[in-house]
Order: C-alpha cells, then sequence, then structure tokens
C-alpha cells in the first residue's frame, strides 16, 4: 500500500555532491516522521538524517554539517542534499516511513538508491 520510490544515486568524485529523493505514494505524507538510512557491505544499517512532521532534524555525527535533511508535503516527498562527500560516504541509502504513528507496526522502507563516492 505504502511506496517509497528513492532517486539521485550515483558514482561522485570526493568533495561533490549528490541529492537524494524518496517520493512517497499510498498514505498521507505529512504527518509522519522520515529517515534517511544508509548500508555498505558487510555493516549494519545506521540512521543518517530523520525529520519529524512538524520539521524538527537531527544527524549522525559523521554527516552533520555535510549533509541536509528536507522535506516537501506537497510533493510528499523527501530530500537528502549531500555535500563534501567522502569515500566513506559510499552505501546504499534507504528511505523509510515509520509503519504507523506509534511504531507498533513495521516500517516502509524504499528499494534503496547507490551513492559511490571515488575518484
Amino acid at each position: 500500500q505504502v511506496q517509497l520510490v528513492e532517486s539521485g544515486g550515483g558514482l561522485v568524485q570526493p568533495g561533490g555532491s549528490l541529492r537524494l529523493s524518496c517520493a512517497a505514494s499510498g498514505s498521507i505524507f505529512s504527518i509522519y516522521a522520515m529517515g534517511w538510512y544508509r548500508q555498505a557491505p558487510g555493516k549494519q544499517r545506521e540512521l543518517v538524517a530523520a525529520i519529524t512532521s512538524g520539521g524538527t532534524t537531527n544527524y549522525a555525527d559523521s554527516v552533520k554539517g555535510r549533509f541536509t535533511i528536507s522535506r516537501d508535503n506537497a510533493k510528499n516527498t523527501v530530500y537528502l542534499q549531500m555535500n563534501s562527500l567522502k569515500p566513506e560516504d559510499t552505501a546504499v541509502y534507504y528511505c523509510m516511513r515509520p509503519g504507523s504513528l506509534d511504531r507498533s507496526q513495521s516500517d516502509y522502507w524504499g528499494q534503496g538508491t547507490q551513492v559511490t563516492v571515488s575518484s
């Protein structure tokens, strides 16, 4: 019912920028917090950035000052602007929406978009 589709990944040189998008459909978007996660091969999936329904944001220490999460409720879309990219940012990036407001239902995940930072 709920679908999340990420886009915007690709290959970029260190110091470059990418803008990821996550388009949501199948549910009311604006009342939910949204998050961006990433997972590199052999590593745990980690939270990169999150934004509440009210616009409050938080970031992993590793990306603080370089990444910006935002949302456009009119477009049912959440974004991740990534600047000053480093090789260690290489991962598959996933969009997540909680399954319910009280977190009693399983979360929804997008299919992921690959980000590769390499010279």
